[in-house]
């Protein structure tokens, strides 16, 4: 056989292909499976020694030529397409740009951003903690007792393996653990450990789920510690917070008793509201006397004195430091400040609901408290 021949004969044939797709057909006639060149190679197993010596080389030195041709003719042809698409193609530059895809920041990481702010005007830290807690942190240091409903497990998320010191782990059901842990850490830092003024934002976990409540929601806990804390000075930081955060002048607080294990005297904190009326329909809106004509009160969140039994679990002398603490849910001043009437919503991950609600990166919070820190000269 002539493998010259054969070899000028495919590469003559090859530099005539005008399409990839013709010299896609060549590869298979010449390469592929049944191919002319492959059934070449198949016979050099057939041949003696001295017969593969002489006509592998030449069979070999044929496959390659060809390769080489495919390659080069399709690598043309590619180019040839190429510089027809960029003659034929004109980009007008002094269009605008198309729109590209933008997320945004969600409301709460917003709200949270605005918490800080407004705290760190008067004189707070944020601190932060594990979302996996132990026991002890989460109930027994916060004056809970082993009977004490919370620690049910209709409640609370528990881990089936303990944790350090035998401890039962769990998620945590508040952002209070936080202040525990900021307190010992205090306590053990410097004498005294106080004066201390945190905030602890983050995420909670308890077992309820309805438009109102989500398995997983945010909380923010403000913790106050120093020489001469009264009722005055939680009365004061609430109300100048709540003014600045949802940015009205006519905020008016109520105090009502009431209990939790962590504080004492404990009592929950009512804001007025009123009917406002607009194009589509009356919404209640924060501001203004509760007991006024067409108002009325909103519970908002719960406060007190810190329990001296919380004090000494933080490791503070009580006869020495008093404070108050305050909670409430991030995602509920959000539903208030913006309008949403529905929690779920928050973690649905509607593109729709997080463009309509959502903030832009470049949108930062510009609230302040207008007020130096707080000080134990300040009055209810």
């Amino acid at each position: 056989m002539d493998h010259a021949a054969l070899q000028a004969e495919a590469v003559q044939r090859i530099a005539a292909a005008e399409t990839p797709d013709a010299v896609e057909a060549l590869r298979v006639e010449f390469l592929g499976k049944q191919g002319s060149i492959s059934g070449l190679l198949k016979t050099l197993g057939a041949m003696s020694a001295d017969e593969r010596q002489s006509a592998g080389p030449r069979i070999h030195a044929l496959r390659e030529a060809v390769t080489a041709a495919l390659a080069a003719r399709k690598g043309a042809l590619q180019g040839a397409a190429m510089e027809a698409r960029l003659a034929a193609e004109r980009i007008d530059l002094t269009l605008p740009a198309p729109a590209a895809p933008r997320g945004s920041v969600h409301p709460v990481s917003q709200v949270m951003d605005e918490l800080a702010e407004i705290f760190a005007d008067l004189g707070f830290a944020v601190a932060t903690g594990p979302e996996i807690e132990d026991d002890w942190h989460n109930f027994t240091a916060l004056n809970m007792p082993e009977s004490h409903p919370a620690r049910a497990m209709h409640d609370t998320f528990y881990f089936p393996d303990a944790g350090p010191e035998g401890r039962r782990m769990l998620l945590r059901t508040h952002t209070s653990p936080v202040q525990i842990r900021t307190m010992l850490k205090a306590a053990k830092a410097s004498p005294g450990g106080a004066p201390l003024r945190i905030i602890a934002p983050g995420r909670v976990y308890r077992s309820d789920s309805d438009a109102t409540h989500t398995p997983m929601f945010h909380q923010v806990e403000g913790l106050v510690i120093d020489r001469g804390i009264h009722l005055g000075h939680l009365k004061w930081t609430l109300e100048t917070f709540l003014k600045a955060f949802f940015e009205r002048d006519d905020i008016v607080l109520r105090l009502r008793p009431s209990y939790f294990p962590f504080t004492e005297p404990s009592v929950e904190v009512d804001v007025g509201w009123q009917e406002v009326k607009g194009p589509n329909g009356s919404r209640r809106m924060l501001g203004g006397d509760g007991d006024a004509p067409g108002h009325g009160w909103m519970e908002l969140l719960g406060s007190g004195m810190v329990n001296v039994r919380v004090l000494e679990a933080g490791g503070y002398d009580p006869s020495e430091w008093q404070g108050f603490a305050f909670g409430i849910g991030v995602d509920r001043l959000a539903m208030l400040k913006y309008g949403m009437d529905d929690l779920r919503a928050f973690f649905d991950g509607d593109a729709r609901w997080l463009a309509h609600y959502g903030f832009s990166a470049f949108d930062q919070p510009t609230l302040s408290a207008g007020v130096g820190a707080i000080s134990t000269g300040a009055g209810a």
